[in-house]
């Protein structure tokens, strides 16, 4: 299968310390691929790399077989590669549905006109409307967003994502800082847009039963080097990964780690 995204000896230096070395990946398309590692692997640092938030020391990134080392973050969503945090047109005090509407008349270069009324843009409203419910929002649709939830702003950044039309979605800690009754509707859309079978999803994630329950393949990262890739079930029976990451618990009951990535 050809990969939507590769990379060739990514490496980036700060000061004297590499936080990634070397790290050489190909990212199968519409697949899910989780990206693991204890605090401080590189794994934040990895994906900024990806999203262009960050221009290696050295190295190439591809998409698409396409070199895009150089291609800012904007430039790189543009091409399809999204990562909630980058959407930064998200108005508090507009609805949840005109913020999604905002988001696909970005993607098609329609200017927003602060005075002009939602049913004015009908195609765009309806189709903002299936995506909040492919994030289980259509219910809040005309809230504020100011008054979501964590989980559901957490939701509606995806919804602005998959408003984006991006073909890769970086999703860096989904369900950090959510309560624990949050959780299982954030799972349900993921595993929902993976289920669709028409996007890449790339996630980092501390929880181990999110990961093997999701994931195609999972990479290990450690001390920024790409330690294994691989199908969940041999990552978990890898003892190199056991000794250095899961501490040989490979029965899925390690399902959190707290700290930087």
């Amino acid at each position: 299968m050809e990969p939507i995204i590769e990379t060739k000896g990514l490496t980036i230096a700060f000061g004297g310390h590499v936080a990634v070395n070397q790290v050489s990946v190909q990212i199968p398309k519409n697949l899910f691929t989780s990206v693991i590692g204890p605090n401080g692997a590189g794994k934040t640092t990895f994906f900024n790399l990806l999203s262009g938030q960050l221009a290696p020391t050295e190295g190439t990134v591809f998409y698409k077989g396409k070199d895009i080392t150089n291609k800012s973050p904007t430039e790189r969503t543009r091409l399809g590669i999204g990562r909630s945090f980058q959407i930064t047109n998200v108005f508090p005090n507009l609805t949840v549905l005109e913020n999604v509407r905002l988001a696909i008349q970005s993607r098609e270069n329609v200017r927003y006109q602060i005075f002009k009324h939602v049913k004015q843009y009908p195609a765009f409203e309806d189709e903002a409307m299936e995506i909040l419910e492919k994030v289980l929002l259509e219910s809040r649709a005309h809230a504020l967003a100011v008054s979501l939830s964590h989980g559901e702003k957490r939701k509606l950044e995806i919804a602005m994502l998959l408003a984006l039309d991006t073909e890769v979605l970086l999703l860096d800690e989904p369900t950090a800082g959510m309560s624990l009754e949050e959780v299982p509707a954030i799972l349900e859309v993921i595993r929902n847009i993976k289920q669709q079978g028409n996007r890449t999803i790339v996630l980092i994630e501390h929880k181990m039963d999110m990961v093997l329950g999701l994931s195609d393949q999972v990479m290990v990262l450690y001390h920024g080097e790409l330690l294994a890739q691989g199908k969940p079930e041999e990552i978990m029976e890898n003892e190199t990964v056991q000794s250095a990451y899961i501490g040989g618990n490979t029965d899925g009951k390690h399902t959190t780690e707290t700290g930087t990535s």
